[in-house]
């Protein structure tokens, strides 16, 4: 069976830009599952249920969950594996003789759920963990620059996580949207205004990057040049 473990950025991204509704769609289309962990549903809904401001946002995943558009995925592999590779990231770059905590736990039981479902892949929008899966040395540049420091290196433990990680791919919400695009879901958006084609596409993945997704203003642009050559 094929399936997507989703991390809580993406589907916070959907929902603050009115656009939560594609992933029943985007499922139907996959022709599989569309998982979330337990740490990403308090995340998604039971923290936000105790706030004024996102609760409405937190009723849309719940309501997700209990039409089984997105399941969640808890088992023992994933509560045990997830804070041993918890350890293992944030115990990969050091800086000022301390280790840097670079990840969290919600998306590191993504990780954990997507390697025991041998999952196509994860959807998560921080770049800071889809480059410790994709290229790590980004991210001792990242932390060089902003820390202005040396960055040391577990080569050891480096090695133990990729070699955890090699089989995942990652998509972000940008590509999430982009597909929804592809296939004329948003069709319902477009308007009489010129370029009205380009003109939603450019604002939907402008929306998701404002709201979270680490995509840069070059990468839209190639994406607008693709789809609307």
């Amino acid at each position: 069976m094929k399936s997507l473990v989703f991390d809580a950025g993406p589907i916070i991204s959907l929902a603050t830009n009115n656009l939560l509704w594609i992933i029943e769609p985007l499922k139907k289309r996959f022709d599989g599952e569309f998982y979330i962990t337990e740490p990403v549903k308090r995340e998604l809904v039971d923290n936000p249920l105790e706030t004024k401001k996102f609760k409405f946002e937190a009723i849309q995943v719940e309501k997700l969950i209990e039409d089984k558009t997105l399941k969640i995925i808890d088992n023992s592999f994933i509560r045990e594996e997830t804070p041993r590779l918890l350890n293992m990231a944030n115990g990969i770059f050091k800086a000022f003789n301390n280790y840097m905590k670079i990840v969290h736990f919600a998306e590191i039981s993504v990780i954990a759920a997507a390697i025991n479902l041998n999952a196509n892949a994860i959807v998560i929008d921080e770049k800071t963990t889809r480059f410790l899966i994709e290229n790590p040395k980004v991210i001792i540049e990242i932390l060089r620059k902003t820390l202005h420091t040396s960055i040391s290196i577990n080569e050891s433990n480096l090695k133990e996580f990729r070699n955890k990680v090699k089989d995942i791919k990652t998509i972000r919400s940008v590509e999430l949207v982009t597909i929804a695009y592809e296939h004329g879901l948003l069709n319902s958006y477009i308007t009489k205004i010129p370029d009205a084609k380009k003109n939603l596409l450019e604002s939907v993945l402008w929306g998701v990057k404002l709201n979270g997704c680490a995509v840069s203003k070059e990468e839209i642009e190639q994406i607008l040049r693709i789809e609307t050559k």
